[in-house]
């Protein structure tokens, strides 16, 4: 297990992200009754974009060190970005951060309270109809990461996160999950986190170590279905407040928006660090 492979143009990365978007999703976000669970994980999903682009920036260029994509799964399963990157799977980063539908001005208070704004670009909206067609989504997902594999064999190993509220209606995605993570790159297998959210205020369980005491089946599933957390990643989860060990598995059951952000920052904060500035 290396995960220490040099991103760079020459040898880019790759972030997935699978949203449901099936109708429970509009249900509002535990502890925050303004906003859906679909809102909520559209602000988490476009802030972490705007970041990935701003960390690939060199003086007027935004260096292709990424390809990201996010594929939707409700009423179908697809890519989910939307204006000129509509029906697009992978992109490099510089074509998305292009190509945002557009770049709102929100509120932001400073550290002497005044409110100011920020610059806020949109890729992705909140949605929310169907069911949740989990392991169709896994099984297209697996289908792209290959892709990028053989195009890029010794790349640091892509990463693929899930963002769920609720259990599979199609199939068991454990069998697709495994055989996604089984994938790899030279530098080690692609790593799959699962994110479950809920609507209801309960116990929220961040990067366990083992499935007992989990609450439910279907946590447990997402749980098993979660790749072991490595060892480059246990500084970032430390550094979070986390206890992570050996068995650690990157996977969030009844995440609040705060653990949400967090828990991609842990994901991404590897493949930023390892990141050629020059090329």
């Amino acid at each position: 297990m290396q995960y220490t492979a040099e991103i760079s143009r020459a040898n880019p990365t790759c972030f997935l992200f699978l949203i449901d978007q099936s109708k429970s999703m509009l249900k509002p976000m535990a502890g925050d009754p303004t906003r859906t669970k679909a809102e909520a994980v559209s602000d988490a999903i476009n802030t972490l974009l705007y970041t990935l682009s701003l960390r690939c920036v060199w003086g007027n260029s935004v260096f292709d060190r990424f390809h990201v994509g996010v594929l939707g799964y409700g009423v179908q399963v697809g890519p989910a970005l939307g204006g000129a990157l509509t029906g697009k799977d992978l992109v490099p980063i510089s074509e998305l951060a292009r190509n945002p539908l557009r770049v709102e001005q929100r509120p932001r208070a400073g550290a002497d309270g005044a409110v100011g704004s920020v610059r806020f670009p949109v890729w992705f909206e909140p949605t929310g109809d169907g069911k949740t067609p989990m392991a169709a989504a896994f099984q297209r997902a697996g289908a792209l990461v290959a892709g990028f594999l053989v195009d890029h064999p010794d790349c640091f190993p892509p990463i693929v996160i899930n963002i769920t509220d609720g259990k599979p209606t199609d199939a068991n995605p454990e069998e697709a999950a495994a055989r996604l993570r089984q994938l790899s790159s030279t530098d080690g297998n692609v790593l799959v986190f699962n994110l479950h959210i809920s609507d209801a205020s309960g116990q929220r369980l961040e990067f366990p170590d083992r499935e007992d005491g989990l609450p439910d089946l279907y946590a447990r599933l997402l749980f098993r279905m979660s790749s072991p957390l490595p060892p480059p990643m246990h500084d970032a989860a430390r550094e979070s407040g986390l206890h992570v060990g050996a068995g650690t598995r990157g996977f969030v059951f009844n995440a609040d928006i705060d653990s949400v952000i967090r828990s991609l920052d842990i994901g991404t904060r590897v493949g930023v660090a390892n990141k050629k500035q020059t090329s």
